[in-house]
């Protein structure tokens, strides 16, 4: 028999498929009403936050996929469907297990979990530990074409290497987003013969998202997708271990080095860092279950109009799921995720009712896609990528939707990417058609072009759009930034972003429209998209 919540659950969503459909081939023009439907059903405290592999995440899908038979577009998923089922892995941590040892000499010493250090189970073993030196290693970059190599004068092979998260501030903002990312890293680390990671987080980070904050969902499961081998992604079978610390563990790493922590964060401020070997040896330990599970992406294509042209597509992704049931606060478990990212997806299905009410579709086709899995690293956008619905090489542009922010009245877009490539062009038309002005990205050391799902398209040669508020408010007296960063510190990824949160819903209509209008740009160009010349990431992954 059907849970009665689920069929509650079912029940308004057939409700708001019916509303929402009504509604969808009256207007051309944004909707507040039906953004606002997508929304409270999306973010609902039924949908329990919608974690990647729950019942509550597969109603969802059905919604999303239901939404987009409404409004007569084709199937983008897997034999016919709407949904692309994407195979995961759940790796558990064992709590009692995880352990980390310091050796100083004779002396040694153990650490505690959750206050001291954190770390995640094994993607493939079950059983898994390490014992080694420790190198600090800066960031644990090597850049190249920045003259800039943190492994140069130290051998870490058969070691464990020890880095600040991020990259040198003194790079660009392109390449410092590049060489932040951890895979990049590990693969690093890998390659100079290192045997498992310790990382911290900078200063910076440190002040803006405190341990306390970081801590608080500890021990929740890690995720991978699969290949058709049923191996899982980006995993390094050389690194047998890993942990992230707290600064005050941290800091009782660099005793007796001749240097400490303090220096180090004070050298990192500086762009002087240096790589040295640590008078420690560090033991690393985990136990982890597997557990194989699936959750879909929700795929559409409203076909182009030109004979040609339609065999090409424009990308629209947001991803659906969020943090699902975690540690309460003021007595609320759920973590809804209204504007991280159910606000994201509500638009993407504004924007596909827009160009299925025109009368004439774009040149192009429009691909749009509700991806599962980005809060456990981008794994539905990555699986889609590498196991496309259409032909990878088909796709000449993504334009990504995450976590829209509409608390105060909106003057500016920020369009992370822009920079890259000649979707410059169709940005700055659509944002001033929208009446937006677009500005720079205002927080390159947050490197958020890595860290949605406009990334993985990216890797894949194909340019990227990310286009988000900015801080700049119409009402002079509205402070855009300080209400931006208090989201960020107060309800970013907790139980408090939920649908109590304030929307100013013109300016949602707006960014709904500027979406709207850089799609058809794009889609209706007769060229498509280009890296611009020496560009870093055309560079590094242009077709």
């Amino acid at each position: 028999m059907l849970d009665l919540r689920y069929l509650a659950a079912l029940t308004l969503l057939l409700n708001l498929v019916s509303a929402t459909s009504t509604q969808a081939q009256s207007s051309t023009r944004p909707s507040r009403a039906a953004i606002q439907a997508h929304l409270s059903f999306l973010a609902d405290d039924f949908l329990q936050g919608r974690d990647t592999g729950s019942p509550e995440y597969e109603i969802a899908a059905r919604y999303v996929a239901a939404q987009f038979r409404s409004l007569g577009l084709e199937p983008a998923g897997d034999d016919g469907s709407f949904l692309q089922p994407v195979p995961l892995r759940r790796t558990q941590l064992n709590l009692e297990s995880a352990k980390v040892e310091i050796k100083q000499g004779d002396e040694v010493s153990e650490l505690t979990w959750k206050k001291d250090f954190l770390m995640g189970g094994d993607a493939a073993r079950e059983e898994v530990s390490v014992t080694a030196p420790v190198v600090f290693v800066g960031h644990g970059v090597v850049a190249p074409d920045q003259g800039y190599d943190d492994y140069a004068g130290v051998d870490v092979t058969g070691k464990i290497v020890f880095w600040i998260s991020g990259a040198p501030s003194s790079f660009p903002s392109t390449e410092r987003a590049f060489y932040s990312d951890g895979s990049v890293k590990s693969e690093e680390a890998v390659k100079r013969g290192a045997v498992g990671v310790l990382s911290i987080s900078t200063a910076e980070m440190a002040e803006r998202y405190p341990w306390e904050r970081i801590t608080k969902n500890a021990g929740s499961p890690g995720y991978r997708w699969l290949d058709e081998g049923g191996n899982p992604s980006s995993f390094h079978p050389e690194l047998k271990g890993g942990a992230f610390l707290s600064h005050e563990a941290a800091a009782r790493l660099f005793e007796g080095s001749g240097h400490s922590l303090e220096e180090v964060f004070e050298a990192d401020a500086e762009n002087r860092l240096e790589s040295f070997e640590l008078p420690v040896e560090v033991s690393l330990n985990r136990h982890t279950t597997h557990e194989e599970i699936s959750a879909p992406n929700v795929g559409a294509i409203l076909r182009g109009s030109d004979p040609k042209l339609q065999k090409e597509y424009v990308v629209y992704t947001a991803h659906l799921d969020h943090n699902g049931i975690g540690e309460p606060e003021d007595g609320d478990e759920i973590y809804n995720g209204a504007y991280d990212n159910a606000m994201g997806t509500s638009l993407v299905l504004e924007v596909a009712r827009l160009f299925a009410s025109t009368s004439k579709h774009p040149k192009r086709s429009i691909l749009f896609l509700a991806v599962t899995a980005e809060e456990k690293g981008l794994l539905g956008a990555e699986y889609f990528v590498h196991n496309p619905t259409v032909p990878v090489e088909s796709i000449v542009a993504n334009v990504n939707l995450d976590m829209p922010l509409f608390l105060y009245p909106l003057a500016d877009v920020t369009a992370f990417g822009e920079q890259h490539s000649s979707l410059s062009g169709p940005v700055a038309k659509a944002a001033k058609a929208a009446g937006f002005e677009v500005t720079p990205d205002p927080m390159p050391e947050e490197v958020i072009f890595i860290r949605s799902d406009q990334y993985p398209f990216v890797q894949m040669g194909i340019p990227a759009i990310y286009f988000n508020p900015g801080w700049q408010s119409t009402d002079p007296d509205v402070d855009g930034r300080a209400i931006y960063m208090e989201f960020l510190t107060t309800h970013y990824h907790t139980p408090s972003d939920d649908l109590t949160r304030p929307v100013h819903w013109e300016s949602a209509e707006k960014f709904a429209l500027a979406n709207y209008l850089l799609g058809l740009e794009i889609a209706n160009d007769w060229e498509r998209p280009t890296w611009n010349e020496g560009d870093f990431f055309g560079e590094k992954f242009g077709r």
